[in-house]
């Protein structure tokens, strides 16, 4: 198994490429070592020195580093490692699969046009640095739109120009209700 990495816009997210999918059934992210121990390789990333985040995307896992801790090249070795156990193990990515699905069937026709315009367009394109935005909330009466940051490109020094420059401007494009777009941390 060869594992390929790439760097993200964030210094502090490495991009993991195992060559095959990880999580083609939905993104996950994991914060803290306890929302890690719904999955095997999470909790096995967070056991090493320096890790302070995991994502899993549909052909790639993004791994955040603390700031001021180990530098990539000292962490590479035992992450590679880790993530070579995980898939040769042939255990399962999730412990637990009971995730609920979104529920799309109260949105409205503009949450829904909003929500296609995300899975199609942006989150994709987000995908290749390693991160993915959500759709968090649409205030109809102030045309407010908040997404939420995950991966890469939560605390990307780069994100709020990502906001701003391109997702608000694509969406007041394609959703002219939409007015502003909004960061929720």
């Amino acid at each position: 198994m060869f594992i390929q990495t790439e760097p993200t816009p964030n210094p502090t997210v490495l991009k993991f490429l195992p060559g095959r999918d990880v999580a083609p059934a939905g993104a996950r992210e994991f914060r803290t070592i306890d929302e890690a121990t719904a999955s095997p390789l999470a909790e096995a990333l967070f056991e090493l020195e320096g890790v302070t985040g995991v994502f899993f995307g549909a052909d790639y896992i993004s791994v955040t580093r603390e700031a001021q801790g180990p530098e990539w090249n000292e962490m590479k070795p035992p992450i590679l490692a880790a993530i070579m156990d995980a898939f040769t193990s042939g255990q399962p990515l999730l412990r637990d699969l009971g995730v609920a699905a979104e529920d799309q069937g109260d949105d409205s026709e503009i949450v829904a046009e909003i929500k296609q315009l995300l899975d199609s367009r942006i989150r994709p394109a987000v995908a290749q640095d390693g991160g993915d935005i959500l759709f968090d909330a649409f205030d109809e009466e102030t045309g407010v739109l908040s997404l939420r940051m995950r991966g890469a490109c939560a605390g990307c020094p780069s994100s709020s120009a990502t906001l701003k420059q391109g997702v608000e401007q694509m969406m007041r494009h394609y959703v002219p209700e939409v007015t502003r777009v909004e960061q929720v941390i």
